[in-house]
Protein backbone atom coordinates (compact mmCIF):
# COMPACT_ATOMS: atom_id res chain seq x y z
CA UNK A 1 0.00 0.00 0.00
CA UNK A 2 3.10 2.54 1.02
CA UNK A 3 4.56 1.64 -2.58
CA UNK A 4 1.29 2.53 -4.53
CA UNK A 5 1.01 6.18 -1.95
CA UNK A 6 3.97 6.66 -3.23
CA UNK A 7 4.27 6.00 -6.66
CA UNK A 8 0.86 7.72 -7.05
CA UNK A 9 2.01 10.96 -5.59
CA UNK A 10 4.92 10.75 -7.93
CA UNK A 11 2.95 10.72 -11.01
CA UNK A 12 0.19 13.12 -9.73
CA UNK A 13 3.76 15.39 -9.34
CA UNK A 14 4.75 14.78 -12.79
CA UNK A 15 1.37 15.43 -14.55
CA UNK A 16 1.50 19.12 -12.90
CA UNK A 17 4.24 19.19 -14.06
CA UNK A 18 4.42 18.48 -17.37
CA UNK A 19 0.87 20.71 -17.67
CA UNK A 20 2.26 23.38 -17.04
CA UNK A 21 5.21 23.08 -19.36
CA UNK A 22 7.84 24.04 -17.11
CA UNK A 23 5.65 27.56 -16.40
CA UNK A 24 5.06 29.10 -13.02
CA UNK A 25 2.05 28.53 -11.08
CA UNK A 26 0.85 32.01 -9.69
CA UNK A 27 -0.28 32.59 -6.36
CA UNK A 28 -2.89 35.67 -5.36
CA UNK A 29 -4.11 36.60 -1.67
CA UNK A 30 -6.96 37.56 -0.88
CA UNK A 31 -6.98 40.85 -2.72
CA UNK A 32 -5.28 39.30 -5.95
CA UNK A 33 -2.08 40.63 -5.69
CA UNK A 34 0.89 37.99 -6.51
CA UNK A 35 1.71 36.27 -3.27
CA UNK A 36 3.73 32.72 -1.60
CA UNK A 37 2.25 29.51 -1.71
CA UNK A 38 1.61 29.69 1.78
CA UNK A 39 -0.06 33.32 2.02
CA UNK A 40 -2.57 32.09 -1.08
CA UNK A 41 -6.24 32.03 -1.27
CA UNK A 42 -5.82 31.63 -5.31
CA UNK A 43 -4.06 30.30 -7.72
CA UNK A 44 -3.42 30.63 -11.78
CA UNK A 45 -1.65 27.57 -13.56
CA UNK A 46 0.07 28.67 -17.05
CA UNK A 47 -2.79 29.41 -19.06
CA UNK A 48 -3.48 27.55 -22.73
CA UNK A 49 -2.56 29.29 -25.40
CA UNK A 50 -5.57 30.29 -27.82
CA UNK A 51 -5.35 32.36 -30.90
CA UNK A 52 -3.62 35.57 -29.96
CA UNK A 53 -4.98 35.04 -26.24
CA UNK A 54 -4.88 32.83 -23.65
CA UNK A 55 -7.66 30.61 -21.58
CA UNK A 56 -7.27 31.38 -18.02
CA UNK A 57 -9.12 29.61 -15.35
CA UNK A 58 -8.04 30.40 -11.58
CA UNK A 59 -9.13 27.98 -8.63
CA UNK A 60 -9.40 28.23 -5.27
CA UNK A 61 -6.71 26.54 -2.67
CA UNK A 62 -8.75 23.57 -2.40
CA UNK A 63 -8.61 22.94 -6.32
CA UNK A 64 -12.04 24.29 -7.27
CA UNK A 65 -12.44 26.63 -10.55
CA UNK A 66 -12.71 30.27 -9.18
CA UNK A 67 -13.09 31.70 -12.84
CA UNK A 68 -12.49 31.08 -16.37
CA UNK A 69 -12.62 32.81 -19.55
CA UNK A 70 -10.55 34.24 -22.55
CA UNK A 71 -8.19 37.17 -22.56
CA UNK A 72 -6.07 38.77 -25.25
CA UNK A 73 -3.67 39.99 -21.92
CA UNK A 74 -1.65 37.24 -19.79
CA UNK A 75 -0.91 39.81 -17.44
CA UNK A 76 -2.24 39.26 -13.79
CA UNK A 77 -4.79 42.18 -13.18
CA UNK A 78 -4.72 44.03 -16.89
CA UNK A 79 -6.58 40.65 -18.15
CA UNK A 80 -8.47 41.54 -21.33
CA UNK A 81 -11.46 39.61 -21.29
CA UNK A 82 -13.54 38.87 -24.53
CA UNK A 83 -17.14 36.82 -24.73
CA UNK A 84 -18.31 34.35 -21.73
CA UNK A 85 -16.46 34.63 -18.52
CA UNK A 86 -17.74 32.26 -15.76
CA UNK A 87 -16.86 33.04 -12.15
CA UNK A 88 -17.74 30.50 -9.45
CA UNK A 89 -18.42 30.20 -5.50
CA UNK A 90 -16.00 28.27 -3.66
CA UNK A 91 -18.24 25.31 -3.45
CA UNK A 92 -18.27 24.42 -7.33
CA UNK A 93 -22.26 26.73 -8.36
CA UNK A 94 -21.49 29.58 -10.38
CA UNK A 95 -21.12 32.86 -8.88
CA UNK A 96 -21.14 35.22 -12.15
CA UNK A 97 -21.73 35.02 -15.66
CA UNK A 98 -20.46 38.02 -17.48
CA UNK A 99 -19.88 38.66 -20.82
CA UNK A 100 -17.54 41.07 -22.02
CA UNK A 101 -16.17 42.88 -25.36
CA UNK A 102 -12.80 44.77 -25.85
CA UNK A 103 -12.11 43.91 -21.91
CA UNK A 104 -15.21 45.87 -20.78
CA UNK A 105 -18.66 44.18 -19.41
CA UNK A 106 -20.70 44.36 -22.58
CA UNK A 107 -24.23 42.40 -22.69
CA UNK A 108 -25.94 40.25 -19.73
CA UNK A 109 -24.47 39.56 -16.49
CA UNK A 110 -26.06 37.32 -13.75
CA UNK A 111 -24.70 37.04 -10.58
CA UNK A 112 -26.11 33.50 -8.04
CA UNK A 113 -26.48 32.95 -4.62
CA UNK A 114 -24.20 30.25 -3.05
CA UNK A 115 -26.77 28.04 -3.01
CA UNK A 116 -27.52 28.28 -6.63
CA UNK A 117 -30.41 30.87 -6.97
CA UNK A 118 -30.63 33.63 -9.20
CA UNK A 119 -29.35 37.28 -6.79
CA UNK A 120 -29.13 39.94 -10.09
CA UNK A 121 -30.07 39.97 -13.53
CA UNK A 122 -28.66 42.93 -16.12
CA UNK A 123 -27.15 44.46 -18.67
CA UNK A 124 -23.86 46.27 -19.61
CA UNK A 125 -23.31 48.56 -22.42
CA UNK A 126 -19.76 49.30 -22.93
CA UNK A 127 -18.69 48.75 -19.21
CA UNK A 128 -21.85 50.56 -18.03
CA UNK A 129 -24.86 49.08 -16.46
CA UNK A 130 -28.03 49.61 -18.87
CA UNK A 131 -31.26 49.22 -19.41
CA UNK A 132 -33.68 46.89 -16.80
CA UNK A 133 -31.90 45.05 -13.85
CA UNK A 134 -33.34 43.00 -11.14
CA UNK A 135 -32.40 41.51 -7.89
CA UNK A 136 -34.18 38.53 -6.55
CA UNK A 137 -34.39 37.02 -3.13
CA UNK A 138 -33.50 33.44 -2.65
CA UNK A 139 -36.54 32.20 -3.18
CA UNK A 140 -36.91 33.59 -6.74
CA UNK A 141 -39.04 36.42 -6.67
CA UNK A 142 -38.04 40.01 -7.35
CA UNK A 143 -36.49 41.85 -4.51
CA UNK A 144 -35.75 45.46 -6.72
CA UNK A 145 -36.44 46.10 -10.26
CA UNK A 146 -35.21 49.61 -12.20
CA UNK A 147 -33.57 50.74 -15.16
CA UNK A 148 -29.79 52.23 -15.53
CA UNK A 149 -28.60 54.85 -18.02
CA UNK A 150 -25.34 55.45 -18.12
CA UNK A 151 -24.08 53.49 -15.27
CA UNK A 152 -26.80 55.61 -13.20
CA UNK A 153 -30.14 54.71 -11.73
CA UNK A 154 -33.13 56.30 -13.77
CA UNK A 155 -36.65 56.60 -13.76
CA UNK A 156 -38.84 54.52 -10.87
CA UNK A 157 -37.32 51.97 -8.90
CA UNK A 158 -39.69 49.51 -7.43
CA UNK A 159 -39.02 47.46 -4.10
CA UNK A 160 -41.39 44.17 -3.70
CA UNK A 161 -41.33 42.53 -0.50
CA UNK A 162 -40.59 38.57 -0.10
CA UNK A 163 -43.96 37.78 0.48
CA UNK A 164 -45.74 40.11 -2.03
CA UNK A 165 -47.65 38.70 -5.34
CA UNK A 166 -45.57 39.86 -8.42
Amino acid sequence: MKNTTSLLSVITLIIFSLNGFGQETIWFNSNWQPTTESQGKYYRPYPKKIDQGYWIVDYYMNGQVQMEGYSSILTPGKEEFEGLVLYYHENGTPFHKANYKNGQLHGIRKVYYETGELKEQGRYVEGKRSGIWKTFYKNGKIKEKGKYKDNEKSGIWKTFHKNTKQ
